[in-house]
């Protein structure tokens, strides 16, 4: 199903940027990459393609360096330019979908490493007045998939940059999280580079994600739930074998997906569309289902999780 929107601008700079918002300041969507967005319905509003572009070295310390790179580059090609001038702190988030401008509000993260372990600071345009303002880590109040671009400041503001620290040679290498430490252990390398670790993580992602080219899907559906060690010691007496990752010293995190294999929804389809049947937390479009239909299927799977662990299943994808 194709989505249709009212107006589309590809915004290439600050001065663009303020400028349009200047003449139009109603019925706006800010748009990334676009991957982490369920569309239901045709988008009667002017949608922003934030389009900037930019990588550039600001400081260099004695094993760090800060690096400020502009809201439209692609989160992997940043990565990978880390990788290559042998930066580290990223690597564990290599193909993670969509643009660095929208990954603080999202705080994404994957396989033990958040977004918010790197970053320093984001500049972001005032929607109403065009002033520039710089956040810093402490103000932007990061959570698990949560920031305060999605709470009391959700639709005030357009992120332009972000800046983060990397290490320049001594790194900090991360491999305890999912897959990563049996993968490198099966590849026969037992002193991982900063490669090595990306190396692992695409290939995880790899054998488990599809490729929203070939096969449209949204990337990960849900958060993970974080629940109390009362409510897991409970669940356990009923699902012994239940993963949990100890999030601190009262709460503990839950896979959603084995929640969602486990109410045996892994790779059930319904008609052109499903739940995939390698991660059951991607939701996949076959052919020609509508935003409709997966947000259906969304809403089929939180209440059957509801049901059998009574725990509420959060959506991570935007859905409009």
């Amino acid at each position: 199903m194709h989505v249709v929107a009212k107006e589309f601008a590809s915004i290439k700079s600050k001065q663009d940027l303020a400028k349009i918002l200047n003449t139009n300041l109603s019925d706006l969507l800010v748009l990334g990459g676009g991957s982490n967005i369920l569309l239901t319905k045709d988008v009667d509003a002017l949608v922003l393609h934030i389009n900037i572009k930019g990588i550039e070295v600001v400081s260099v310390y004695e094993n760090n360096v800060r690096v400020r790179v502009a809201a439209g580059e692609n989160w992997h090609e940043f990565v990978s330019w880390c990788l290559d001038k042998n930066y580290g702190g990223v690597e564990n988030l290599s193909l993670i979908p969509g643009n660095v401008g929208t990954a603080p509000i999202q705080n994404i993260g994957a396989y033990g490493v958040e977004l918010k372990d790197t970053f320093i600071s984001c500049e972001a345009m005032n929607i109403q007045t065009q002033e520039l303002r710089a956040f810093t880590k402490e103000e932007c109040d990061f959570g698990y998939r949560n920031s305060i671009f999605k709470e009391e400041l959700k639709g005030q503001y357009i992120i332009t940059s972000v800046i983060f620290e990397l290490s320049s040679h001594q790194h900090t290498i991360k491999t305890n999280y999912g897959a990563i430490d049996s993968k490198l252990k099966n590849d026969g390398i037992e002193n991982p580079t900063i490669q090595d670790i990306s190396k692992a993580v695409i290939s995880i992602r790899n054998s488990k994600l599809p490729n929203p080219k070939v096969l449209g899907n949204s990337g990960s559906f849900f958060k993970n739930p974080v629940i109390s060690y009362s409510e897991f010691e409970l669940l356990k007496i009923q699902f012994p074998k239940i993963p949990y990752y100890k999030v601190s010293e009262t709460n503990v995190k839950i896979p959603a997906g084995w929640l969602i294999e486990t109410a045996g929804f892994k790779g059930k389809t319904f008609g052109n569309y499903g739940v995939h049947n390698k991660q059951a937390l991607v939701l996949v479009n076959y052919g020609n289902a509508s935003g409709k239909d997966i947000l259906e299927l969304s809403e089929k799977i939180q209440e059957a999780i509801l049901i059998v662990f009574d725990i509420v299943l959060e959506s991570e994808v935007n859905i409009l």
